[in-house]
């Protein structure tokens, strides 16, 4: 398996907590969906629980995952967004079945500033792209406020630290294979030396 295939794992923890300046104008219960990436233009979907449709509703609802993928994957994260998407769905069944929901709003969180944030936490309030006018209450911004939390295992961390390391300190590019006396042979030792230690 080559470096760029290596598995790595993280795990990610997602809170849908509330929304605000918002009113339903039709009759169905609130509920939050989520889609984060799953590589390959795949992507994991998670649906909060429905609450009735107040004003201000409330989930304060979380969602731990455990992702496994290659590192290559891991690393286009920092290109990829979760998106939050809240919707309504019917509370009267049709058929005896409850009906689809209805789209009302779009919210995203960036990746990459979950992974370049302290602690790589996030929670903060982000603006709804509304789709339906049915949901909208004047002229005050409409939100969601969510949590996205990434933990890496403290070997992979720790394997990515030294990666990027080694990646900084080429021989070649700061002179110390002519100044030292190194032989190529020396060279790539400490190159398999420097792969290795990262597993």
């Amino acid at each position: 398996m080559g470096a760029s295939q290596t598995l790595s794992s993280l795990s990610c923890d997602l809170k849908i907590i509330r929304a605000k300046n918002i009113k339903c104008k039709i009759s169905g219960n609130l509920f939050v969906r989520c889609y984060l990436p799953a590589g390959k233009h795949r992507r994991i979907t998670l649906n909060s629980r429905d609450i009735s449709s107040n004003q201000d509703p409330q989930w304060n609802e979380s969602f731990s995952l455990e992702c496994c993928g290659t590192e290559d994957f891991i690393h286009r994260l920092e290109q990829e967004k979760v998106v939050f998407e809240l919707r309504c769905r019917s509370r009267v069944p049709v058929l005896g079945r409850i009906c689809g929901s209805h789209l009302f709003g779009r919210a995203e969180v960036l990746w990459k500033t979950i992974l370049e944030s302290p602690e790589m936490e996030v929670e903060r309030w982000v603006a709804m792209d509304w789709m339906s006018a049915r949901l909208r209450v004047g002229n005050k911004p409409s939100a969601l406020q969510v949590g996205v939390k990434v933990r890496i295992p403290a070997e992979v961390a720790a394997a990515e630290k030294r990666r990027r390391q080694a990646r900084s300190m080429r021989w070649d590019e700061c002179g110390c294979k002519d100044s030292c006396g190194c032989e190529c042979g020396d060279y790539e030792l400490f190159a398999l030396a420097a792969a290795l230690e990262a597993f």
